[in-house]
């Protein structure tokens, strides 16, 4: 049979280059196919071990995230989202030697989509974490106004109060304030959202914002336990006793184990009792007011100069104690409280209590803060001396 088969090889030049092309694309198709089902391949077991490394995240083995999310970069290593996540990683591993590592990979991310808010935020908490005010305050707005994949407003106030947050940790009130009003200008008409916000008005030490946030949360949610005892210290802390007393009360009655509204309003009721200042007063309360005021500065100082060994009978000098001056300052003026019925003599309350406030400044300077009657005349002393400036 050998002798047959030049007979069946095709002579034609065309033929040949035909069947050599099919076999070559038969070949191709062949490759193909198997380069497709490798890469398939590869992608599912890169989405394998992404799914992994999400769940040690999730459950802070930062090591064995770290390690599937290389490996499932080996897999896919263009996909953004793997970088994204290893950088993630990296970062909340509290390594600080990995910290470059996740900058690089987030860098290089925002090189390619500046806009991205997912890596905006993600360069902003590594900013954060090596206490760079500046960079961590410029990636948390460029985060806020970035784009955003979904619930954009939830994010952009997400990414608002960790910015605040973190301002208010680094000790610089005045910055975490003005991100505080833009927060608060924005915030949905959600009793959480502005109970959220009230906490940080009160943590920046803005008691007017805290208050207001407070009083927001109340209007949306008249039964909030909450709010309350928040209002009523917000405005204790203003300095708005009235105010605070109602709230404080508020507060009691829903919890009345909360110590801390107790004890306010244990100091809120004397200040309002004790105020002379206080409007829509009596000149007969003002003067009994007056009277008991005096008296009490006076224990105050005696108590203080006993715990100091300071002999207040000791003939005044120019080395004397501080104390020795304000008792003989109180004893020049006690005889005047018998005038205190007279109207001719306008400027006598002020006298009396001017006096009263210098012993509670002066004692609380050198004593220590006070308690319960010396600690209302001092902040009645202390909001008349901030209204007076």
């Amino acid at each position: 049979m050998s002798w047959k088969f030049p007979k069946l090889v095709p002579r034609s030049a065309p033929v040949i280059l035909l069947i050599l092309t099919l076999a070559a694309a038969v070949a191709f198709a062949a490759v193909s196919h198997l380069v497709s089902r490798f890469n398939a391949n590869q992608q599912a077991r890169g989405r394998k071990l992404y799914v992994q490394g999400l769940a040690a995240a999730g459950a802070a083995r930062y090591d064995d995230a770290i390690a599937a999310f290389r490996a499932a970069l080996t897999c896919d290593p263009a996909n953004s989202q793997y970088q994204l996540s290893l950088a993630r990683a990296l970062r909340d591993s509290n390594d600080p030697r990995r910290l470059d590592e996740a900058e690089s990979y987030l860098i290089a991310l925002w090189q390619r989509a500046p806009q991205d808010a997912n890596v905006n935020l993600a360069l902003a908490r590594v900013a954060a974490r090596r206490g760079s005010i500046e960079d961590a305050t410029r990636y948390y707005h460029n985060a806020m106004y970035g784009v955003w994949n979904s619930n954009p407003d939830f994010n952009r106030d997400k990414a608002r109060i960790e910015l605040i947050q973190f301002l208010l940790t680094k000790g610089v009130p005045d910055k975490a304030e003005s991100e505080l009003m833009a927060l608060a200008t924005a915030l949905p008409p959600d009793p959480v959202s502005h109970l959220q916000a009230a906490q940080l008005f009160a943590q920046a030490q803005d008691s007017a914002g805290a208050l207001a946030q407070y009083e927001e949360v109340l209007r949306l949610d008249p039964a909030n336990s909450a709010a309350p005892a928040g209002a009523g210290e917000a405005a204790y802390r203003s300095g708005n006793y009235t105010t605070a007393q109602r709230y404080l009360r508020a507060a009691v009655n829903v919890i009345p184990e909360n110590a801390n509204s107790r004890q306010l309003l244990a100091t809120t009721d004397i200040i309002l009792n004790a105020n002379p200042f206080q409007s829509h007063i009596s000149d007969a309360e003002r003067n009994r007011r007056i009277t008991a005021d005096f008296v009490q500065a006076e224990e105050r100082l005696t108590e203080c100069a006993r715990r100091t060994a300071v002999n207040l009978n000791a003939t005044p000098n120019p080395l004397a104690s501080p104390l020795s001056t304000l008792q003989s300052r109180w004893t020049a003026v006690k005889p005047d409280l018998a005038r205190l019925r007279s109207p001719a003599e306008t400027a006598l309350p002020d006298t009396i209590m001017d006096v009263v406030f210098q012993i509670e400044r002066q004692t609380a300077a050198i004593c220590g803060t006070p308690e319960s009657f010396d600690l209302a005349l001092l902040l009645i002393s202390q909001k008349r001396e901030a209204a007076g400036q």
